[in-house]
Parts: C-alpha cells; structure tokens; sequence
C-alpha cells in the first residue's frame, strides 16, 4: 500500500454548537479516484473543505507531503463582477510554481485553451455551463497531484458532462468527487468514501458497488438495534420485578440499563427519506399532444435570428414518458412550452387532447414567492391544512415527508438551500392531481436517495411525463422515449432512454457516412453458416452449470455468516471481507448465468437451422 500523499487524523469540524463530524481519519494515495458519497447535510462538503485545507478543523490534523499541489472546484463558483477569465484562472496557480518570479501566463493560456474559453470575457458573461469550466481550469493550472471536485455536473448539459468525463479520465492525479450524477461516479472512480451520520465509511471498489455495499452495512446495523432495543426490553421488565429487594446487589446491572438506554437515545438515526407519491388523477384523452411541422426562431442581441426547433413533428400519447435532452441554451425549455401550449410556434401546429390536468416543475422555481413561508406556500395560512390528492394533511406532517423540520416551516422560501427549494417545489406540485407531469431539471441539487424516490414515484405514474434531464441514468431509467433539441434547429425523437438514443443516433450518422461516400457495396459472398458451436463455446457450455452450482453455495455460505448478527460488533474486518468477497461471487455468479443463457439460446438457434 502506498504512502498517502494527502491525510486527515481525527478530523473534527463543529457547526451549529455540535460536531458536523469527529475522530475522521483518511489518506489519499497516488492513482485513488474517490466518489465521496453520503445526503444532503452529512457533511460532505465540509469534509471536501477541510482536505483542501480551504477551512480550519476544529480538533484533528491535515497532512500533505511536501511538494503535492491540490486544485479544488467548489461547488459554486465565485463570480466577481469586472474580472477577466484569465485573472481568475491566474488565482490557482500554486504557490510552489512562483517561487522564480517568472511570468506564468502562459499555464493559463494552455488551460483555457483545454477548456474552450476565451481569456478576455468577463466572468458575468459567462454562462453557466462556460462559469464551470472556468473553476475547473482555476482548478487545473497548477496541474495539481490531487484534485478535489465538489458537484462538478451541476447545471451542465450532457455534452459538457462527456467533455468533463473525458478531461478527467485523462487527469493523472489522485481525484476526489461529490456528485449526484451516478453515472458519473460509476465512470470515473475507484474507490468510495460514504461519510453516514458523523462516521466515515471507506470500500475498496468505486461507486458501482456503493448500493450493495451500503445496504448490507444498513441491514448489519439494523440487526444490532433490534437486538440492543430486545435487551432493553428485558432489563426494564427486569427493573419493575423487584428492583427495591436486590437494589445493593445490583446497582452495577442498573447503572448498564440506563447506559443502554442512554445509548440508544444518543444514536443518531438514520435520515429519513422523502416520502414522493403523485396522483395520476382522471384520465386523459388517448392523444395527449400532436405537435405538426412545428418551427420557432428568436433574435439575439446582435439582431440576428437562429432557429432553435425546425419542422418539428410528434405525438404524445397517454402513459408516454418523454425525456428532452440538448445543450444548455438549445431550445429544450422553449420546445416544452410549444407542447403544452404556454408558448405558441412560428409555424406549425400544436392540438393538446382532451380531459388534462397539467402540473408543472418550474427550472427556474417561479411558482415560489421568495418572502413567503414554507407553511404559506403549502396550506391556507388560518387552518394549517392542505388537500394532498384528496386527503386533509396538517402541513407540518406534509412537509416533513419532504425532509423539512418542524422549525422550517414558518422560515421563508429564499433561506432555503437549491435543493431544499426543488423538494419544496415538488412537494407544492405533488399535492395535487395530475394526468399530465411537465418537470423541466427536476433533479438538479437533489441528493441521491431523494432522486431515487422521485425516480420510483415517476416510474409509478399512470399519467403522462415530459421531462427535460441531463441526468443519464435518470433518463434512462424512466423514459420511452428521447426528444434530442440538436444544432440548427434539427430536433429529432428517438425510442428508449439515453443509452438507446446514443446508439440509434450512432447508427443513423454511420448510415449517412456511407450514403454520402456514393460508393457501390461491394458484392459480398454469404457466409455459410455454422452448423454447431465452436470449441470453446462448448466447452462453456459443458462446465457452466457446475460452476454456477458451486458458486450457489459459496454464496449460500457467505450469506449464512452474514446473517450472524455478532459478526458486525466482535470482528468488524472479518464482516467487511465477508461482504466484499460476497458481491464479488455475485458478480461471477452473473456473469456465469448470463454466459450460459447466451450460448443456450446460439445452441437453438443452430439446431433450429441445421
């Protein structure tokens, strides 16, 4: 095992007169590519913070060998008004690399170069997207030894986020990211913090096993509160029987219960997790929107007209759920309001069906008044109660489905976090009944769990969707279908999620290449076909299904000494190997089983044909 080149040792940070977390102990190595992971709230960025030195610990020590540069993106960039792109690149240049005086412009230039950004421009003229990009350069010029990324796909478009997957696949440092982009996280990382309640969790495989890591770390703990709730169970009715009798002999055995109980109140609780359910209400008519030939331009300030949606066709029918993927500024919000009628098309046509009810998720949350309180936005302020999809809910409990604190409710909507504004935002529109869901970015600076319900709550929606989305894997989880807003006004529609679209587009452009070379096919004699399996697809075909026995009852065994619940509290190395060495004969036993199905479905196939 290397030598960490970055550590902390019994970090501790205190916020709001308790500890954010204590006694963290964690070193970066060369070649590590960390997801760190946890909620909302857990502390993560804090701990990004404190490793880039960026805060003070309040008890603990940060070590950095000597000589290694650390670059670190925050997660909202800085935007001073009147400051060029290259002053503020300039201001992550390392320390180390003035040392001789010399004139350094010529990092920045290569930087901005890398990023596509012109070093003249001033910072409030950037866009989103383009202020990213700038934090990363601020953050790479130094070509630091670790680089530390907190949130870096935050409001960019999914050709951005394949530019920054790309940049960083390359980057040849130590990385450490937070993101609640997953597909992200799987792409580029190797290894996982998860940082739970105050405690700091580290596995040795990046963030594609994180889900089955942590539910058996879930489920190991939940066996060992069970267990500690049974005995104090026993110990109180114990207490009642007679305590005053035994009291000198005993004391020692009482002072233990009320440690136990002591004990059981102190340990934090797992966060709760928004509880997202939605009413699909009555139903529409069959076809929801039939857009014909629809086009829409606009000028810019040069005087100049572009046309974002250029003889646009579609139908939407009933239950569809329709993702709208494209470059920031391409035209996906403008699209979305032609089809729902809030926006008419230059030319073109747009017939909405019968029977809607429409609710609509905002990107820029302007059904939210700023000054008004939680509790206002919800309820009728006289009674405190709302209908939720036909039900009488005190706006308190209702919000606290949501993740909110009782004390938030009368706090008004601006002293919430971006994330907080998207669950109240989904919370006001979730209360009522809709046939038809429109969500423009809903997924934006909401934690993982919270996306997974939101995600589950859509899946479940009998009504129709159109979401626009630059999440991947929320996309391809969820949609029938992708509306692709491209170049030129070209939009086009393509059956699947994002992975589809990718490969349908993929096959569209290779069948327009060979169209345009005009060069006759050469003719092509036909293959004969195989009449039986080849040697090695035989062979597997032969010793597969004793291999997935024996893997059965590794697994089997593995799961038996998972379920001892002392395993976790006496030999805690003992249960991580266990469950490490249990999602790896998982894997193999997939990866068998699905081996053995390919090559018995080729075996009847070429039956079938001889």
């Amino acid at each position: 095992m290397a030598a960490p080149i970055l550590a902390l040792q019994d970090a501790r940070v205190t916020f709001g007169g308790g500890d954010l977390f204590n006694q963290i102990s964690l070193g970066i190595e060369p070649g590590m590519r960390i997801a760190l992971v946890g909620r909302n709230g857990s502390g993560k960025s804090t701990l990004l913070k404190a490793i880039a030195g960026d805060i003070e610990l309040d008890g603990g020590e940060r070590f950095v060998q000597a000589g290694i540069r650390v670059g670190y993106l925050r997660q909202h960039p800085e935007i001073v008004s009147g400051r060029s792109v290259f002053e503020q690149v300039s201001l992550g240049i390392s320390p180390e690399l003035k040392v001789d005086g010399s004139d350094l412009g010529y990092l920045v230039d290569q930087v901005l170069d890398g990023v596509g950004i012109d070093g003249d421009r001033l910072l409030e003229t950037l866009s989103g997207g383009e202020a990213r990009r700038v934090s990363l350069a601020e953050a790479l010029v130094s070509d630091p030894d670790v680089l530390l990324l907190d949130e870096p796909t935050n409001h960019l478009d999914i050709k951005t986020i394949l530019w920054l997957e790309d940049e960083l696949k390359a980057f040849r440092g130590a990385l450490m990211i937070i993101s609640h982009d997953r597909q992200f996280l799987k792409n580029l990382t190797n290894r996982l913090f998860w940082l739970d309640r105050g405690v700091l969790r580290t596995h040795g495989k990046g963030f594609s096993a994180f889900e089955e890591w942590s539910e058996e770390i879930l489920r190991a703990e939940e066996v060992e509160t069970r267990k500690l709730d049974k005995r104090i169970a026993e110990e109180t009715d114990w207490s009642r029987k007679g305590i005053t009798a035994r009291r000198a002999r005993n004391e020692g055995r009482l002072r233990a219960l009320y440690r136990m109980r002591e004990e059981r109140a102190q340990r934090t609780s797992r966060i709760g997790n928004a509880k997202l359910t939605v009413s699909a209400g009555e139903k529409s008519g069959k076809t929801v929107i039939e857009a014909t030939e629809i086009s829409k331009s606009f000028k810019v300030t040069d005087g100049t007209e572009v046309q974002v949606i250029r003889n646009f066709s579609t139908r939407v029918m009933r239950g569809d759920r329709v993702g709208i993927i494209g470059q920031n500024g391409a035209g996906k919000t403008t699209l979305l309001k032609i089809l729902i009628g809030q926006l008419e098309p230059d030319t073109g046509s747009v017939k909405l069906g019968t029977n809607l009810t429409p609710a609509i998720f905002d990107q820029q949350r302007e059904s939210l008044d700023p000054d008004e309180s939680l509790w206002d936005t919800l309820a009728d302020p006289g009674s405190g109660q709302l209908l939720v999809r036909g039900e009488v809910r005190h706006v308190v409990a209702y919000l606290r489905d949501f993740l909110f604190e009782e004390k938030q409710a009368k706090s008004p909507v601006k002293s919430l976090s971006g994330g907080e504004k998207n669950r109240l935002l989904l919370a006001k529109l979730l209360a009522r009944e809709s046939n038809l869901l429109v969500l423009d970015e809903p997924t934006n600076d909401l934690d993982m769990e919270t996306l997974d319900l939101l995600q589950d709550m859509l899946a479940n929606y009998e009504g129709t969707l159109l979401v626009i989305s630059h999440d991947r894997y929320f996309l391809d989880q969820l949609v029938t279908s992708v509306i692709a807003v491209e170049e030129n006004g070209n939009v086009s529609e393509y059956v699947g999620g994002y992975t589809d679209y990718l490969r349908q587009r993929e096959v569209t452009e290779e069948t327009s290449r060979i169209s345009q070379k005009k060069v006759p096919a050469p003719e092509n004699k036909p293959k004969q076909p195989r009449k039986k399996l080849s040697y090695k697809d035989q062979r597997d075909l032969d010793r597969l299904p004793d291999v997935l026995e024996d893997l059965e009852n590794k697994i089997s065994k593995l799961e038996a000494e998972m379920a001892d619940p002392d395993l976790f509290k006496n030999n805690p190395d003992k249960f991580q190997k266990v469950m490490e060495t249990l999602s790896a004969r998982k894997e193999e036993y997939e990866a068998a089983e699905e081996r053995l199905l390919e090559l018995e479905i080729l075996q009847e196939e070429l039956t079938a044909n001889s």
